[in-house]
Order: structure tokens, then C-alpha cells, then sequence
């Protein structure tokens, strides 16, 4: 590991301030950054830890119905909040989906939205990679790419976003809250990934020296609660990343379906929002029909980048099937094996 500066700075102010300079990365759990240090894939020369700053470590409930979730609230933490879990089902499910209990325990909010692909030769640094060194070419094209993108990839980058969490948020519209030198701003966090086109070392619109400080969650995402699903189909059932993953959220009156929210995971860069798939769903009756037709619409514009046709397939039938789940209605514990296709109905964290 190369030397670094490290610095730990008293406010969020000062921290923006420090990360502003090349070369800087912030720190707070580290449980990719550092991975990524040791292996020499990241070489930052400085380090801005912000694990001690004030504030950013809480789940608040704001006077508009709206939930903001600190930067710093460990994923186990807000899984584990029963008023959370019971508001938000989809989310916490995901996040118990992912990674092991130990990782969840120090693992942070802001650096699961920042976590880097799991793509085999951005961590090799001995493989040509344009997101790790722009212009080198992408030994992903020619190489073993059965879990990379279906939608979103360019030739210069076929990687997929590692997160769960990120694609139960995307669905029900939350929004980023983000500390720069010029001010607070907000955007979805639908927008905040970018696909690779030409550019994949661009992973977000982040600026130099910004940092997330809280994510958001607006009232009306608990209005899903009743039938909100995450489902993850991936190589073990237990700590491994997505090969496709789907979160669906209904909003179901007198049978009918009046609101419908579709994200999937493991197929892009980033979180995909299905949204015409969602228009398919609206004034529909819960059926198996209407979510095929739902599913297919979801995936139109999927393509192989590589030997991962299945995952068009496999992709649809994660979406047809998060959906029914979702339409069956939220379990009122959470399955032993969240997010798991082969999860009993009995569970082991009450959701109400």
C-alpha cells in the first residue's frame, strides 16, 4: 500500500475542504476503499476520515412524513430500526440481502451508494481497464463477462453496480443530499450514477471534494409498505453480489393497482428504473399475465454484452416474480433468507 496523508477533520465544512485536493478519498467504514488500497486497484494520496462527525449518524423522522438517513448510519443499523423496517420494507430486506452480518455491522449508508464494481479486471491491475485507467480498453469485452451489463454498457465498459440498497432507494425515489464547496445540493439518486459511455471512470455527478451527507426518503415511499418485495438471485445464497436482483413496490385499491415502482440490480452501472414497465402495471389487476407483460417491457432494451444472454431471461423472470411477491403482501416478518428466492415465510425480524 502506498503512503498517504491522513486527515481527520473536525466538520463537514473542513472535510470538504481536505477532499477537495487530487488525489483525496474519504473514509468512513472502509470496507471497499480499503480492499481496494491493499490490492492496489485505488491509490489515493490522501485520506479524509469523517467517521467522527457530528450528526450524520442519524435516522430522523422530518415533520413531512419524509425519512432522512444520515451518511453514517451503519446499513445494520437501519435494517434493524423496527419503525424503519415496518415503513420500508423493501429497503431493509435488501440490505439484509447483502454482504455478511460482520460487513453490515460497520458498513455505512453514504459508501454503499459510492461501492465500486465487482467486475474481476477493474481489481486486477495487471488487466487493461478503462474505469481504473481511462483509455487502457476493457478486457471484460473478450473475457469472462457472464455477470456483467444487459442494459446501459458501452464497448468501453460492461461493469455492473454491486449495491442492493441502492436499487430498493432508486425505486422508491429517494433523493441524495450532498456537501460541496459551493453548497448543499440535491438530486435523485436515480441520476446519480452514470452509465460508463465514453467516460466510465466517471462513476457519479459527485465533484471534487463532495461527499453524501444523508439520503431521503419522501413520505409517499411508505404508502408501498403493504406490498414491498426485494428479490436476489445470485451464484450462493448467502454473501454474494446480485446476478440480477429486483425491487418492487404496489400500491393495490380494491384489487386494482394504483401505483407501481420497479428497480433492478446486477444489470447496469447503475440501479435501472423500469418505468414503462410501471405504466404497464397502473388500473391492472394483480396477475401473473400482466407482470410477464411487465417483466418483458422491463427488459426491451436489454442486450448481451458478452456470454450473459441468460441474464435477459433470468432478469425478466426476477421482475415477474418480485412483483408477484410484492402483490402477495409484505410478510410480516422478515424471511430467514431476505431477498432469497428459496425464503420460507417465516422470518426472524417482525416488519410490524
Amino acid at each position: 500500500m502506498k503512503t498517504f496523508d491522513y486527515v481527520r477533520p473536525a466538520s463537514v465544512r473542513e472535510a470538504v475542504s481536505a477532499a477537495a485536493a487530487p488525489g483525496a478519498a474519504y473514509l468512513a467504514a472502509g470496507t471497499n476503499l480499503l480492499d481496494l488500497m491493499k490490492g492496489g486497484v485505488t491509490r489515493p494520496d490522501r485520506l479524509v476520515d469523517i467517521t467522527h462527525l457530528p450528526d450524520l449518524d442519524r435516522i430522523e423522522n422530518l415533520a413531512d412524513g419524509s425519512v432522512r438517513i444520515g451518511a453514517l448510519v451503519r446499513n445494520a443499523d437501519l435494517a434493524h430500526d423496527r419503525d424503519f423496517a415496518r415503513r420500508f420494507p423493501a429497503i431493509a430486506e435488501a440490505l439484509l440481502s447483502g454482504a455478511s452480518a460482520q460487513l453490515r455491522n460497520a458498513a455505512s449508508v453514504g459508501g454503499n451508494l459510492l461501492q465500486r464494481t465487482r467486475c474481476a479486471y477493474f481489481y486486477d491491475p495487471a488487466s487493461a481497464c478503462n474505469k481504473r485507467n481511462p483509455g487502457s480498453g476493457c478486457d471484460a469485452r473478450g473475457g469472462d463477462n457472464r455477470l456483467h451489463a444487459i442494459l446501459g454498457w458501452s464497448e468501453s465498459c460492461i461493469a455492473t453496480h454491486p449495491s442492493d440498497f441502492c436499487v430498493a432507494l432508486v425505486a422508491l425515489d429517494a433523493v441524495v443530499e450532498i456537501e460541496g464547496r459551493a453548497g448543499r445540493r440535491e438530486i435523485p439518486l436515480e441520476a446519480f450514477h452514470r452509465l460508463p459511455g465514453d467516460s466510465p471512470d466517471r462513476e457519479s455527478v459527485l465533484e471534487p471534494g463532495e461527499m453524501i451527507v444523508a439520503v431521503r426518503l419522501p413520505a409517499e415511499a411508505a404508502r408501498f409498505a403493504a406490498h414491498a418485495r426485494y428479490l436476489k438471485v445470485r451464484d450462493r445464497t448467502s454473501y454474494a453480489f446480485a446476478i440480477v436482483s429486483a425491487a418492487a413496490a404496489l400500491r393495490i385499491e380494491q384489487g386494482v393497482i394504483a401505483q407501481a415502482r420497479i428497480a433492478m440490480g446486477g444489470v447496469a452501472l447503475k440501479p435501472w428504473r423500469a418505468r414503462e414497465a410501471e405504466q404497464i402495471l397502473l388500473g391492472g389487476r394483480a396477475d401473473t399475465a400482466l407482470f410477464v407483460r411487465a417483466a418483458t417491457a422491463a427488459l426491451a432494451e436489454a442486450k448481451p454484452s458478452g456470454d450473459n444472454g441468460f441474464k435477459i431471461v433470468l432478469a425478466r423472470r426476477v421482475v415477474a416474480r418480485a412483483l408477484a411477491l410484492a402483490a402477495a403482501g409484505t410478510p410480516e416478518r422478515m424471511p430467514a433468507l431476505p431477498g432469497s428466492p428459496f425464503a420460507a415465510a417465516s422470518g426472524v425480524l417482525a416488519h410490524v
